[in-house]
């Protein structure tokens, strides 16, 4: 038995897709959504599956398939043959299209794109203005975001349980170069050595930070 209904009320999206509103037929308890609840926009019954839920404006058509304990809200689109599953959620104003997968506990929100035959998965997260596509992988603790532009496996990579916080730092190509986010840091690699430098002078801390950004200068090809 599925978990949700179409209703009577439609709308047609920009795409010219005709999109139904869901109503919550069984309640899904870690999720809140009760018996009778309104939900997004889906195209067809195959879009949504097992225990994943669909909010607010969000929406779901073409070959698009949201299932397991996924969540799309906000305003998101998932479309063509993306997949979003898992624990993941996709917020915000995203886009998960093309043949893109999202899945694991992975969120994607802001304005973030993903798409192509891009994969994000684990516990990573892809969000402000980054789009990830082609066959970029981002998985683990990554994170990718701000004008991030990832189209290739070895435009990211990262670097978890390093630091004075056992933390992940992240390295990625955007459109005016490589840019570094670990914790709350998000610069260039000479910002980012400089800040390490402050922070943490020559203790052995600052020496595994150094160490990565060495790996990172021959990951880029950077002097």
């Amino acid at each position: 038995m599925k978990h949700f209904e179409l209703t009577y009320e439609t709308k047609v999206n920009a795409f010219g897709v005709t999109l139904f509103r869901i109503r919550c037929t069984v309640a899904i308890e870690r999720f809140g959504v009760k018996v009778g609840d309104l939900g997004g926009w889906i195209e067809k019954e195959s879009n949504l599956s097992d225990n994943a839920w669909v909010y607010g404006n969000a929406e779901v058509y073409g070959n698009a398939e949201v299932y397991g304990n996924a969540r799309v809200y906000g305003d998101a689109r998932v479309y063509g043959n993306a997949r979003v599953y898992g624990n993941a959620w996709v917020y915000d104003n995203a886009r998960v299209y093309g043949d893109a997968r999202v899945y694991g506990n992975a969120r994607v929100y802001g304005n973030a794109w993903v798409y192509g035959n891009a994969w994000v998965y684990g516990d990573a997260e892809v969000y402000g203005d980054a789009e990830v596509y082609g066959d970029a992988r981002v998985y683990g603790d990554a994170r990718v975001y701000g004008d991030a532009e990832v189209k290739d496996r070895r435009d990211v990579c990262w670097f978890s349980i390093f630091g004075s916080r056992n933390s992940t730092t992240t390295a990625y190509k955007t459109r005016a170069g490589i840019q570094i986010a670990c914790g709350c840091f998000r610069g260039s690699l000479s910002a980012f050595v400089e800040k390490i430098k402050t922070t943490h002078g020559n203790n052995e801390y600052a020496k595994e930070y150094l160490a990565i950004c060495e790996v990172i200068k021959i990951r880029f090809n950077l002097k």
